[in-house]
């Protein structure tokens, strides 16, 4: 072999081993990509849930530094074609108007020092703007909880954000979101109970006669019983809760304004909105879907019980 050739045959070898991991890699840009897309489509057009979105191949457009991008829209045998431009740098999408998909605030909500429920390390976030007092998000959670989170076991984690109505509408969620907050500062776990508790008993909050000093007496009243519970400093409580500082409430309110919540619940699953109270199973097919583009199989439907349909 002369020299050209073993040369040829090295750098051949090189190439190959050097590109080998690429498509992988490239794969797994598209994939995210694709999924940003199709997250950006459903939350400025609200797509609902059961609907599927398919994106169709690129094709060169008339307008420089963009491509043609056909989008399906699909339910059961009906289909609707959208037409959109996206840049050939992957960071535009348009059709009359642009979204930023590197920085639109779906794809940033902050959930520092937020308590967790379900497996911390999950690929897959589900994000709940939500009123304590508030019963179509009570439905939500009861939907989440514990049906939710036992279906995906560690697949998903879950995360509420505060977004208290106003006083005239919901007269004690500020002061629950304020008192749950409290009892986060020191437990993730007893946070939840506080939680769990009033979504399955507002009831004895509001009072037969809907006194508010009476309501409030009773949100610290059932904080201190879960504070006990859970081993929890009650002088640090008390102060907490005497305090009532609204600060990282409001910066939650300010934070879902800005995603243009304007109800509750509001649920967000990796970027991808969900607004009201839907039923599980639609529910469950916004989560699969992020799981899929996570990289991970969902799991199966329960099996219906004996002379049921879907």
């Amino acid at each position: 072999m002369s020299r050209i050739h073993f040369l040829t045959g090295l750098l051949a070898l090189g190439l190959a081993v050097g590109c080998k991991a690429q498509p992988a890699a490239q794969a797994a840009q598209d994939l995210a990509l694709n999924r940003r897309i199709e997250v950006m489509v459903r939350s400025e057009y609200n797509v609902p849930p059961d609907l599927d979105v398919a994106l169709g191949a690129r094709t060169p457009s008339q307008i420089p530094g963009y491509d043609a991008l056909p989008v399906t829209l699909s339910h059961g045998a009906k289909k609707t074609l959208v037409d959109f431009l996206i840049s050939t740098d992957g960071k535009t999408l348009a059709r009359l108007d642009k979204f930023d998909l590197a920085n639109d605030p779906l794809f940033s909500i902050d959930v520092t020092g937020r308590p967790i429920r379900g497996n911390p390390a999950a690929k897959v976030t589900v994000i709940s703007f939500d009123d304590l007092e508030c019963g179509y998000c009570a439905q939500m959670h009861h939907a989440l909880f514990p049906a939710t989170l036992e279906h995906y076991k560690g697949q998903v984690r879950f995360i509420y954000k505060d977004f208290p109505l106003p006083p005239e509408m919901h007269p004690w969620a500020m002061h629950a979101a304020v008192d749950a907050n409290c009892l986060a500062a020191q437990s993730g776990e007893v946070y939840w109970n506080y939680v769990d508790y009033l979504h399955f008993h507002g009831q004895e909050v509001n009072g037969d006669d809907r006194d508010l000093a009476k309501s409030f007496d009773a949100l610290n009243r059932i904080a201190r019983q879960e504070a006990q519970l859970g081993k929890l400093d009650s002088v640090k409580l008390d102060a907490c809760m005497a305090a009532q500082d609204e600060t990282n409430v409001r910066t939650s309110m300010k934070e879902g304004e800005a995603l243009r919540v304007e109800g509750t619940p509001a649920v967000f699953v990796e970027g991808e909105r969900i607004g009201g109270a839907l039923p599980q199973e639609q529910v469950w097919m916004v989560i699969d879907r992020a799981l899929r583009a996570a990289g991970e199989q969902p799991p199966a439907a329960p099996a219906q019980p004996a002379g049921t349909s879907k």
